[in-house]
């Protein structure tokens, strides 16, 4: 009965049309579970009394009327009050965390900035069931097979024994805990680290502590390398190198005139460094190394990668950014989409226009930037925007528009 009222009080009814859908979903994916080992009395306490959930597919597919801006990112998570939290936590915590790093190598403020950008040290986890969460999305069908997948994952978490159903709490999308796990990661890296033979991502900061941690050394992390820099680039950089895929070692970036901001010597590691723009030529430009591979593992946004890494770095004491954006708006999802039909018409392949400036997208940007003088950092500025429209509108009127081009790389290094 308390999980009734429980499952009551966080679900918004579906349609009844989509109800009978979902219990015949329900009632097949139960078998195939039962068919995999997970106990009847798992299947019981998880999945009876479920219905589908819209606000959880509303979240879902829903898109952002605006594109979030690297500054507006940072400025979001990694502020004066979070950094001071951050070493707070860092102190009330320092035996664990120490423990933590010399076991697994990774610094103890990058495990505090994961923690604080993941669910502010522990204070917004979630209050989603879990199992209801990933039950509505498997059967949703948008990615159906993941969603399945991960439902399967949670299962088999709580027929170990590590939590109840009714505790498994989290993200609407299914992430868990203090470092937001995921089913499959809670399968994968998750470990006991305060040695009572149970995972606890919830209660345990010791056990969020040391599954991060291992997740992030078997993710490839390389101990006593940073996560990223702020560096100055020297006069007449050729923008079109500032791109993720681009690498080059440390030393060959120190002959062609690129410096850490703060006047030190650059790191010296083992890998190859790119320089990353985030928000365009105007704004602040990083150096990042291997371990910024290893945190974009974790989460595959540039603008989370770098936050970790000034978080990490601000709560170890040192400074802020010396250099601020200077073109801070954004553009809108119809404006991302306007963008790119115009750079198809006009020949640059930005793909299909989805509101997303993914590679593709940057790659014709910056195509368009080189032909056009500009600086080719591939940036979607509301200046780039206009100089775009500007153009568009010139080849229409002379009858000049195409289509996308076959894509070529031959303008980029």
């Amino acid at each position: 009965m308390r999980k009734f009222f429980f499952l009551i009080a966080l679900w918004v009814s579906a349609p009844a049309f989509a109800q009978s859908d979902f219990d015949s979903w329900l009632a097949a994916f139960r078998q195939d579970a039962a068919a995999q080992g997970i106990s009847a009395d798992t299947l019981d306490s998880a999945l009876t009394g479920l219905v589908p959930a819209e606000r959880v597919i509303q979240l879902d597919s829903q898109q952002p009327e605006f594109l979030s801006t690297f500054a507006d990112y940072l400025g979001k998570r990694v502020t004066a009050s979070q950094v001071a939290r951050g070493q707070a936590k860092l102190a009330e915590h320092a035996a664990l965390l120490d423990a933590v790093e010399q076991k697994y190598g990774v610094p103890k403020n990058v495990l505090v900035a994961f923690w604080g950008l993941e669910t502010n040290f522990g204070a917004t986890m979630g209050s989603l069931n879990i199992p209801a969460s990933l039950a509505t999305l498997a059967w949703e069908g948008r990615r159906s097979t993941f969603f399945r997948n991960q439902l399967l994952d949670a299962l088999r978490i709580i027929d170990a024994g590590h939590v109840a159903a009714i505790d498994m709490n989290g993200s609407w999308a299914g992430a868990m805990g203090h470092m937001q796990f995921m089913p499959s990661t809670f399968r994968a890296y998750a470990v006991d680290g305060d040695g009572d033979a149970r995972i606890d991502l919830w209660q345990s900061l010791p056990d969020a502590m040391h599954s991060a941690a291992n997740y992030l050394a078997r993710a490839g992390w390389r101990a006593g390398e940073p996560v990223a820099i702020e560096v100055q680039l020297p006069a007449g950089f050729d923008w079109r190198q500032a791109r993720i895929a681009h690498r080059l070692s440390v030393a060959e970036w120190a002959a062609r005139g690129v410096q850490a901001m703060d006047g030190s010597a650059l790191p010296r590691v083992a890998g190859r460094a790119a320089i990353l723009v985030p928000q365009g030529w105007q704004g602040p430009a990083f150096m990042v190394f291997d371990n910024f591979d290893v945190v974009m593992d974790w989460n595959r946004s540039v603008s989370y990668a770098l936050s970790v890494a000034q978080l990490a770095h601000q709560v170890a004491g040192g400074s802020a950014l010396a250099t601020l954006p200077t073109d801070p708006e954004s553009l809108t999802t119809e404006q991302m989409k306007a963008l790119q039909k115009a750079l198809n018409e006009l020949g640059f392949d930005a793909g299909k226009p989805d509101g997303l400036p993914g590679p593709r997208t940057q790659t014709a940007l910056r195509r368009y930037q080189v032909k056009h003088r500009l600086p080719a950092d591939g940036y979607p500025a509301p200046s780039v925007l206009a100089d775009v429209e500007r153009r568009h509108a010139e080849a229409a009127a002379a009858g000049d528009l195409v289509g996308p081009s076959a894509p070529t790389f031959a303008d980029t290094p």
